[in-house]
């Protein structure tokens, strides 16, 4: 009975225990790849009139072991690139924003990293020190409290959300529905 009882506790101490919060996220969104998927914005916000008379449209492609780039199209604009990447201690949400012919726009590579373990189906990204200056060069001052979230809940949905005092933009993803990748732009 001993012996049997040593052997499951060694058992336990060699299993591997289960992934980080931000590796299981990583993994889900990563399962995505090479998918696209229309969305509806879930928030009010007058700002926000042009995203809800337009189609929403991700498309998780670019996918690498430690990098998923996933641009989002709103109707014909196709100016923006979500790009979640590992860091030594957990994810980084970067805003890629480019021009139609592909230069960078001023107000790009912003974003931040996990600052909390968060859970398997929800990562937050605090604006980090580069955004927060940029936001002040741009005189985009509210946006240095931005907090940016991502959720996936596998084969349900996909939520991008930003949030501030005053600010809440949510667009969810219908994961049930994939539809045709669409065509890459060209610059």
């Amino acid at each position: 009975m001993r012996t049997i009882l040593a052997l499951l506790l060694l058992a336990g101490c060699l299993a591997r225990p289960p992934g980080s919060p931000h590796d299981r996220f990583f993994a889900q969104l990563s399962a995505l790849c090479g998918k696209a998927f229309t969305g509806r914005l879930e928030t009010s916000d007058p700002a926000d009139t042009a995203f809800a008379s337009q189609p929403l449209v991700m498309h998780v492609r670019d996918c690498r072991a430690d990098e998923v780039r996933i641009p989002f199209h709103v109707g014909e604009d196709r100016s923006r690139t979500w790009i979640i990447s590992r860091t030594a201690d957990g994810l980084r949400l970067k805003h890629d924003h480019r021009h139609s012919d592909g230069s960078p726009d001023a107000q790009t590579q912003y974003g931040g990293d996990t600052v909390l373990p968060g859970s398997p189906g929800r990562q937050a990204f605090p604006a980090d020190d580069y955004s927060k200056a940029l936001f002040v060069r741009g005189g985009r001052q509210a946006s240095i409290a931005n907090v940016w979230a991502t959720e996936i809940e596998p084969g349900v949905a996909f939520v991008y959300e930003l949030a501030r005092p005053g600010r809440l933009f949510r667009v969810r993803f219908d994961l049930t529905r994939p539809m045709p990748p669409p065509a890459p732009q060209v610059h």
